[in-house]
């Protein structure tokens, strides 16, 4: 799909794209037992540049609000935001920035650096990207970014529960984006 996309005539120039936030979600899992624990969270905060011909220079800072999280069941929620966790009152944001994008088999490698509950640790997420439903072939002014990967929770300070929560939240992040001026 990235490399559809990719494939372009002439030498292409880093574009700048904006969130849809409204089409656009966080997703996360994380183990409850035999169940999961599934939820989203909006994002606040996205700033994208897209070279199609060196992924080298693409760019990806995204903030999420942790108050705005929204979990699966009431209770999951409550101490998903609360000390224990995420501390939302402490830490309203989750922020990402990239560090490298390199091609991937159909899509790139994202890594970058995420901010939990102040802890900043490097994460690798794999991407995909897609033009959106009703554009034409080669038209790149609306697109899809699809981000996949997963945090330890422990690595972060978000322990609370450890004994019913598993350890591993597994992120599956979809992003609208619309190039900026187009």
């Amino acid at each position: 799909a990235l490399f559809l996309l990719c494939a372009s005539p002439a030498v292409a120039l880093p574009v700048d794209y904006r969130l849809q936030a409204d089409a656009s979600q966080v997703g996360f899992a994380v183990d409850f037992g035999a169940d999961q624990i599934t939820g989203q969270m909006p994002v606040t905060l996205a700033d994208l540049t897209i070279d199609f011909d060196r992924l080298a220079d693409c760019r990806f800072d995204v903030a999420l609000d942790v108050s705005g999280a929204r979990a699966s069941f009431p209770f999951a929620e409550q101490a998903l935001k609360g000390p224990k966790v995420l501390d939302a009152a402490e830490f309203p944001a989750i922020t990402f920035r990239s560090t490298a994008v390199r091609a991937q088999g159909d899509g790139a490698a994202v890594e970058g650096i995420i901010s939990i509950r102040g802890v900043e640790k490097p994460v690798t997420l794999t991407a995909t990207i897609y033009r959106q439903k009703g554009t034409e072939a080669g038209d790149r002014s609306r697109l899809t970014v699809r981000l996949v990967g997963a945090v330890n929770r422990s690595d972060f300070g978000a322990v609370g529960w450890a004994d019913m929560v598993g350890d591993q939240v597994r992120l599956d992040i979809t992003a609208r984006i619309a190039q900026v001026g187009g």
